[in-house]
């Protein structure tokens, strides 16, 4: 219907702009609303008064001369100007009622959009290091990727969703350290664990499995594992010290081919463990990106970091100093320069992000979308930079802030390190409160707000929790309707379409109004990559239904008016279902 208005509006321009009223060269953005008070219209358009001074017109005046020169329609009933040149709409019934009929027919494609464009748009997101198992705190990063790339889906993008592996590095070797040292125990060794190792029950998992493959192939002596190894904290010594030097021992007694072997196990067991728990929570990709595979290369050509690297060397953007050689990120509005390679020629972890940004775009993406946790707020800036120096518009990457949520259990905040091994999963909460719940909890606000997670209220049965409410609407319409058979009537969706105008408390046309706002809603937040919009949504739209239902009889004699309300709360029930779908949350029919 703003559509509509806006055309209408438009329309009358031209005329104005033909009788010489306005300038020709005039383009104005036309803006349609919904008006708060009803009083005023269903809509309400401020184009006369941001056209006001190139009309060289009174606000008020101009909007006159609008009206005069709108064309007839069948949906406005009444235009009327208010204030200083405000123009509000009044839409006829039919066009009120017409809603229902359109959600009816287009059924889980309401408020879809047709694909737009040919516009490819990349959706980064949880990234996680495999180095344990998703914790409660990745599960919002999850939710909100997940939902983000839905949206835009159905706002008419060409979606990719995308997992970046984190299978080199520091942390990775870590945790092929502590699979080893876990190993060397399960081989009968005993030893003293590491204060700065990976603790979790997991490690011991992994290492089982990779004795049960390959016997004592990986076990070495403790007198050669702990030869001359710095002390560890706990002895006075250096943590960092301690375990940077039994990954090197580690690599050392095993070789670089056996070494790989006990690397690989730690790796495959947990990503494949963080992609089977995201698949149980709705959350899948087509790609898992290797980080690895950015420094990988062959006799024809230079891996990806190398390319980069070389691309900004070419543009004049790297420097030598120190040994190091440097990005000069500064020129781009980073508060300093970036290290890309140490004088020991190893590349830096922001050589493989500058890389992997720049594989991005050569993959064809017009838009980029990374979902990153609130602690990576000073990444942007320099990756931002390292784009616009290769020659890439910096705004075609989106940076979304998502801020871990803190899980309780009563008055008690749940501490979570993955190294220790002290921490609540995804797959426990998943277990704890269902999928449905989680899902919806995470994306109740905005990302980057902060989130506590109530676990006893997601487990309520009760209007206090927002996902029970909604699916109990969309539930509460399937018992109707199963209850209108038992009594051994059927429902005639033409005869309720046809006599929707017997729909005339305020209940019935806030419903209908509510239904209406939906498309534009969910391309609204599309844009916005804002999922709580939608799940705040539902939740009113319920709360309007379950009045509306405590109000009214469905299951009443006059067949042409039950049949009418039944048209609604079918149409009721179906947008429910579909802004549910978007948000990985079920729809169910019974509860």
């Amino acid at each position: 219907m703003k559509q509509h208005i806006a055309e209408l509006v438009s329309a009358s321009i031209e005329i104005l702009k033909a009788e010489g009223v306005l300038p020709q060269e005039l383009e104005p953005r036309i803006m349609v609303e919904n008006t708060k008070d009803k009083a005023h219209g269903d809509f309400a358009s401020n184009i006369a008064l941001t056209m006001a001074k190139a009309a060289k017109c009174a606000p008020r005046q101009l909007a006159e001369k609008l009206c005069d020169k709108l064309p007839k329609s069948d949906n406005i009933s009444n235009v009327t100007i208010a204030g200083p040149g405000f123009i509000n709409f009044f839409i006829t019934s039919a066009s009120s009622f017409a809603v229902v009929g359109e959600v009816l027919a287009a059924g889980a494609g309401y408020g879809l959009a047709e694909p737009a464009s040919a516009e490819r748009v990349q959706v980064e997101f949880v990234s996680a290091n495999p180095t344990g198992p998703l914790h409660v705190g990745h599960g919002r990063g999850a939710a909100y990727g997940a939902s983000v790339a839905d949206l835009l889906q159905a706002a008419g993008y060409d979606v990719q969703r995308e997992y970046y592996v984190n299978d080199a590095g520091r942390q990775m070797n870590i945790l092929a350290a502590s699979v080893w040292l876990r190993y060397l125990e399960r081989c009968g060794l005993t030893l003293t664990f590491p204060s700065n190792g990976y603790k979790g029950e997991y490690v011991y998992d992994i290492a089982d499995q990779l004795f049960k493959a390959h016997g004592e192939q990986f076990s070495r002596p403790l007198e050669q594992v702990f030869a001359d190894i710095p002390a560890d904290e706990p002895e006075g010594g250096d943590k960092e010290l301690h375990i940077d030097a039994l990954i090197d021992r580690c690599l050392e007694l095993l070789g670089e081919a056996d070494y790989r072997i006990v690397f690989d196990a730690g790796l495959d067991g947990i990503r494949d463990d963080i992609r089977d728990d995201l698949a149980g929570f709705g959350v899948k990709f087509q790609e898992w990106f290797s980080e690895r595979s950015l420094a990988e290369s062959n006799q024809d050509e230079k891996s990806s970091i190398e390319r980069a690297l070389d691309k900004l060397q070419q543009k004049g953007h790297l420097f030598e100093e120190g040994g190091n050689i440097w990005f000069r990120s500064t020129a781009f509005g980073d508060d300093k320069d970036r290290v890309v390679k140490r004088a020991n020629g190893q590349t830096t972890y922001f050589a493989s992000d500058i890389a992997y940004h720049m594989n991005k775009f050569e993959r064809g993406f017009d838009r980029v979308i990374n979902v990153w946790g609130a602690d990576h707020h000073g990444y942007i800036t320099r990756v931002k930079a390292a784009l616009e120096a290769l020659g890439i518009d910096p705004e075609r990457l989106v940076v979304r802030l998502v801020q871990f949520a803190i899980l309780y259990r009563g008055e008690e905040r749940v501490q979570m390190s993955t190294r220790s091994g002290s921490f609540v999963t995804l797959r426990d909460l998943r277990s704890e409160v269902g999928n449905d719940a989680a899902r919806f909890f995470y994306v109740t606000r905005k990302s980057e707000q902060h989130m506590d997670f109530d676990l006893e209220l997601a487990k309520s049965q009760s209007k206090d929790n927002p996902v029970y409410y909604i699916q109990y609407a969309h539930a509460r319409v399937c018992s109707v309707m199963r209850k209108l058979q038992e009594n051994g009537w059927s429902w005639d969706q033409q005869r309720g379409l046809d006599n929707l105008q017997l729909l005339d408390t305020d209940y019935e046309k806030d419903l209908m109004t509510s239904l209406a706002k939906y498309p534009e809603l969910l391309k609204n937040a599309a844009e916005a990559y804002e999922p709580h919009v939608i799940s705040h949504y539902l939740k009113d739209l319920a709360s309007d239904f379950h009045t509306y239902y405590n109000a009214n009889k469905m299951l009443i004699e006059d067949a042409p008016l039950r049949d009418a309300r039944l048209a609604l709360s079918q149409a009721v029930r179906q947008v429910l279902a579909n802004g549910l779908g978007l948000l990985g949350v079920s729809a169910p029919e019974l509860m």
